[in-house]
This record gives structure tokens, sequence and C-alpha cells, in this order.
């Protein structure tokens, strides 16, 4: 085993040189590298200053709006509702809110002097009534006493002067069941005034509506104009509200711009994401010469239970009609936010300094603002995209927004 081993053994000069590659290559190398590993870092934690602007919701009457005003909401049909008795209040029926009907009772005055003086007109009538009983079983009597008096008067029993005095007492008989019959007709009158009196102390609701302001409590005074210290005149306000409308102020110099029938956009402060239908219903004949305008009365064409009186409005006079697809509003953008990349459309939304392509669909025009349909992601009101993005921008980059 010794003497095999002893013949292994390695030939050097058989084995071929090792190539050495030049060091200027391996440094070359080694900094394009580092190039690309510093461009990478700097594409992606960059900064690019970009201008942005927000998405925002705007409604396509905005492309038809002729005229803008301001005005609110009253009620056509409105009544301070008091009594034209003075009392003090006993009984009050409703609170801010509630909905009466027309003729229901909302309030009732103390009525016992006027409640007395009705009884007291009763009683006069069935005395009166009385009266004309017995006048009449006296005209009666006097009628049989006449009668009686003429067959005796023809066979000479009696003198013509004893016949005068029978046919004079039937004259006053007949003359006084007419004054008993009109002192009936008085008496009935004056229970019809004290009826009058009594209801005057009951405060009805002059029509269907709602209850608007409580001006009054139990115990209150209530006088027809309210002339006494802490006296009330009014115990409710109430308004139809089936009769809202919007009193808007034009300018006199655009008057021309309106038209009675002409449609109308709505909108209130109370509830700014909705729209009302409405027309125009009256133009009051006179400028108001202080502040150089013109009232416009805007009728609802659709009513809405949370529509209330005295709400601030805005009120846009459109050319035409909107369609009721047309009513609802739409996300729209500057037209600077919206780039090609090739065949598709799309803008960049910044959040966080970090920007992300999304593409759209591009819609209808609304003035200087484009209506657009995300196809991937999301764009809501509020979002900030880039204006004006550059080719080279893309899903990720870090932008810093541009100060203005």
């Amino acid at each position: 085993m010794s003497s095999d081993l002893s013949r292994l053994h390695i030939n050097r000069d058989s084995v071929p040189a090792r190539r050495q590659v030049p060091r200027w290559l391996l440094w070359c190398g080694l900094a394009l590298i580092v190039l690309g590993a510093a461009f990478g870092w700097q594409r992606q934690h960059a900064l690019v200053v970009v201008q942005v602007a927000s998405v925002s919701q705007a409604y396509p009457s905005q492309a038809y709006t002729q005229l803008n005003a301001t005005g609110y909401v009253v009620a056509q049909r409105k009544a301070a509702v008091a009594s034209k008795a003075t009392g003090r209040l006993e009984w009050l029926k409703v609170r801010e809110g509630s909905v009466v009907k027309a003729g229901e009772i909302v309030a009732r005055l103390e009525s016992l002097d006027v409640g007395a003086q009705q009884q007291q007109m009763q009683a006069s009538v069935r005395v009166a009534q009385a009266n004309v009983e017995q006048g009449l079983a006296e005209m009666r009597d006097a009628e049989h006493a006449l009668n009686r008096s003429k067959d005796l008067l023809a066979q000479k029993f009696v003198s013509a002067a004893a016949h005068d005095m029978v046919v004079a007492r039937y004259e006053k008989a007949t003359a006084a069941i007419n004054s008993l019959r009109a002192s009936v007709a008085v008496a009935e009158a004056n229970l019809r005034a004290a009826a009058v009196a009594v209801e005057q102390t009951l405060i009805r609701a002059p029509f269907d509506g709602v209850i608007l302001t409580k001006n009054a409590n139990v115990g209150d005074v209530i006088t027809p104009f309210s002339s006494a210290l802490g006296s009330q005149a009014a115990v409710v306000t109430m308004a139809d509200l089936t009769t809202l409308e919007v009193e808007a102020d034009v300018a006199e110099g655009n008057l021309a711009k309106v038209q009675l029938g002409q449609p109308c956009e709505i909108q209130l402060d109370a509830l700014p994401g909705q729209r009302f239908r409405g027309t125009v219903q009256r133009i009051v004949p006179t400028v108001d010469r202080a502040k150089a305008t013109v009232m416009v009365k805007v009728r609802f064409v659709d009513l809405d239970a949370r529509v209330l009186p005295e709400m601030s409005a805005k009120v846009a006079f459109l050319t035409q009609e909107m369609p009721k697809e047309e009513r609802t509003a739409r996300t729209v953008v500057q037209a600077a936010a919206i780039v090609s990349r090739g065949d598709v459309t799309v803008v960049y939304v910044v959040k966080d300094g970090v920007v992300t392509e999304v593409a759209v669909n591009k819609g209808m025009v609304i003035g200087d603002l484009v209506e657009v349909t995300a196809l991937t992601g999301r764009i809501e009101a509020g979002d900030q995209l880039v204006l004006r993005a550059s080719p080279t921008l893309r899903t990720g980059d870090r932008v810093s927004i541009a100060s203005k």
C-alpha cells in the first residue's frame, strides 16, 4: 500500500494558469452598482414638488344656472292666533310642533263672567216667551169678549160705549202681543251676543297647520292689543307648512333674468347635501329702495318635512328644467388634474405625501370642472389631486405640495 501511495502526485505543469481580471474593470462594475442603488434610493425617497387641487361635489344644474340669489324660507299662510276677548288664560292644549286642524280649540280663557251673562240671557228669553204666552191668553179672552159684545150689541142689550171699550181692550191685547214678540227677539239677540262672548274665550286654529311658537302660558292675561303691562296678545303662532316658499332678493339689474314659472334649484344651509326643485311663483311689483332689490317668491315643487320656516336658502334660477337623473351631485375635478397614460386616463391622488395613480372615466363638463368616475381605487370629495402631473410620476412617489 505504501508503494501505491508514493505513486500519487500532482503535475503542476499541466494545470493552466488562472486568467486575472483587470482591477479597473472591477472598480467600474462596483461604481455602476453603487450608482444604481443611489438612483433607486433617490427615486424612492426624493420629494417631488407638485401643485394640487381638491376633489369636490357639483350639481349638473350649475351648468344651466343663470342667476343666484339668497333668501329665507317662509310660510305663505301664517297667523298669530289670539283672542278678541280679554281674560286670563286657563287652559292651553298645544306646544311647539303640535299639528292642529282648522277650528280646533288650542286654548281657553276664563269665562265665568261671560258664561253667567249667557245664562242670564237664556233666562231673559224664557221670561219674554212666557210674557208672550200670557199676552196670547189675554188676547184670546179679549177676542171672546169682543164676539159676545157684538152679539149683544146686535140685540140692543149693551150700549155702543160698552162695546167700544171691549173693542179697545182687544186692540190693546193685539198690540201687546206684537210688543212681547219683539221682546223675545231682543232677548234672543242678547243671548246670541252672550254666546259670541263665550265663544271668544275659546281660541281656535284658523287653518290646518303646525304650532311654531308659544307666546303665552297658563295664568297670563290675554288682551286683543296687548296694551296692558305684562299682558300678551297672541297665544301661539302657527303656519301652514304646505305653503312654504323662499323669498329671495334679486338685484333690480338682474330682474330681466327672472320670469314667472321659471325652474329653480333651492339649496338650504341646514341641508347642504340636498337640492330641491322650485319654480318662480310671484314677483313682488315693487323695489326696495334701500337695497335696490326686488323680492321674488319661489315655490317648492317637492315638499320635504325637514324644510322649516326661517331657514336660510340659496336659489339658482335655471335656464331649463333639470331631468331627474341629473339632480344628484357629481364628483368633479379640475381639468388639469386629468392626464393620459397611453390609452388610459388617470389622476394622481396625494395622501400622506405619497401619490397613487387612479384610472378614471371622464363625464360631463360642469363649468370649469370635469366629472370623473374612478375605475381603480376610490376618489372622494376632499381628496387632493396632482395638477399637471409629469410623465415620470408613478404610484408610490413621494411628493411635496407647493405653497401658494
